[in-house]
């Protein structure tokens, strides 16, 4: 392994920690500065909505930055964000807090997952994205369990100082590991937009929208949960929180290699088994182990669905990756944030603490409907072919250290006329 992915998967430590910790403190924060627990999870989509805004922004804005230095510029952004969230005198500022250390999420994904993709050999390139991936579920085994336990304990501010000393870490090794990686001389704004209008990568993002968004109905209230319904103490929420954290970490090492063998199966396996836990939840939560081994797998075959969809809307904007890439953190996030809002409005309205696993259900099978509608319309315009994660011409090209125009090229020699994507096995 590159050393290159080790640095990537650190500074995904800190971004997943960041992001992901607010689950586990929504009762600590909203005690100390006086609001409701439904109220306080407004800050989990505070930062989606920072994801959502900075990753098409910034990814533009750094469209001819080369991506060692875009990579260093975000990370610092990160810190920024972080350490004025952990000196925000009340809630107002910890919102503006949250959005702001969302900002460079997207676009940091959006770029490091291209660089991954460009430092490994062909037939690997879903593994490389998803081992950059793992910096974000180890953040949920060992990050978010530490830092909630460390946010029960001296204050939730301490918790994002804390993170703000991990994105100091990530910056350093970042600086160290990555290469120098140029930019496309073709790449401009303008083409990176055109590739978001492919049909593909637009369902892929509802796909994602929709799919994630019955994860977040759930973990953002997970901690909750805990406490009152499966009838633990405040200090196990650590726990079930590092228990997801471990299904997301088999999501993730399952869904690379899945992946590079048969990205759409993948994919529909994977939401459609996600309806089915976050249905079984909310039977299985009034048995305690039985809703511990439920945390597990919710969290595998939530997470799977990530990797999957990080490569298609790679693949289907070949020609310029970056902005899809990172607009695929956008749609995540605002999975995030929609998932956390409808949510909460379930229990709002009276329906129950287990209210968000129907929630979750239904936006579950939505994605799966949208992912099955791409996967027919992509053969039915094809006459049955797809998009694999990449042509055999395009992982040579790629991972000899070609530009993103020379691998567009190998394609293009590659395919038939019209069929604009590499074969996919479906």
């Amino acid at each position: 392994m590159p050393l290159a992915l080790l640095a990537l998967a650190v500074s995904a430590f800190g971004i997943g920690t960041t992001e992901f910790v607010m689950m586990g403190l929504l009762p600590n924060v909203a005690g100390d500065l006086g609001t409701s627990v439904p109220t306080a999870g407004y800050l989990v989509s505070a930062y989606a909505i920072g994801v959502v805004i900075g990753a098409p922004l910034l990814t533009a804005v750094g469209s001819r930055i080369p991506r060692k230095r875009m990579l260093l510029l975000l990370m610092g952004l990160f810190i920024v964000g972080n350490l004025a969230s952990a000196l925000a005198p009340g809630f107002g500022w910890l919102l503006a807090g949250r959005v702001l250390a969302g900002l460079p999420h997207g676009a940091f994904f959006g770029v490091g997952a291209v660089v991954a993709a460009q430092l490994v050999r062909e037939g690997r390139q879903a593994r490389a994205v998803a081992t950059m991936f793992l910096g974000l579920t180890v953040a949920n085994i060992v990050g978010v369990p530490a830092a909630t336990l460390l946010g029960q304990h001296l204050g939730w501010r301490a918790t994002f100082l804390v993170v703000t000393v991990i994105g100091l870490v990530a910056l350093a090794a970042l600086a160290r590991l990555v290469p120098y990686v140029p930019v496309d001389a073709q790449q401009d704004v303008r083409r990176e937009v055109r590739a978001l209008g492919n049909r593909q990568v637009l369902l892929g993002l509802a796909t994602a929208v929709l799919g994630f968004g019955g994860v977040f109905a759930v973990y953002s209230y997970l901690a909750s949960m805990t406490t009152e319904v499966m009838g633990f103490g405040e200090s196990s929420v650590t726990l079930v929180l590092a228990l997801f954290g471990i299904g997301m970490t088999l999501g993730a090492l399952a869904a690379g290699p899945l992946t590079d063998r048969a990205l759409r199966p993948t994919l529909y396996g994977s939401l459609a088994t996600l309806a089915l836990v976050l249905v079984a939840f909310r039977f299985t939560v009034h048995v305690q182990w039985a809703a511990l081994v439920t945390v597990v797998v919710l969290g595998a075959v939530g997470f799977m669905t990530t990797t999957p969809l990080q490569m298609l809307v790679m693949q289907k904007a070949r020609h310029a990756p970056t902005l899809a890439s990172a607009s695929n953190h956008s749609a995540f996030n605002l999975a995030n944030a929609g998932g956390a809002w409808l949510g909460g409005m379930a229990i709002a309205a009276g329906w129950g603490w287990m209210s968000p696993t129907l929630v979750g259900a239904v936006l579950a099978v939505l994605g799966l409907a949208v992912a099955v509608t791409a996967g027919l319309l992509d053969r039915g315009g094809r006459g049955g072919r797809g998009g694999h994660d990449l042509a055999p011409e395009v992982s040579r090209v790629v991972a000899s250290g070609g530009t993103p125009a020379e691998a567009a090229a190998a394609a293009e020699a590659a395919e038939p006329a019209g069929t604009g994507a590499a074969t996919e096995r479906v």
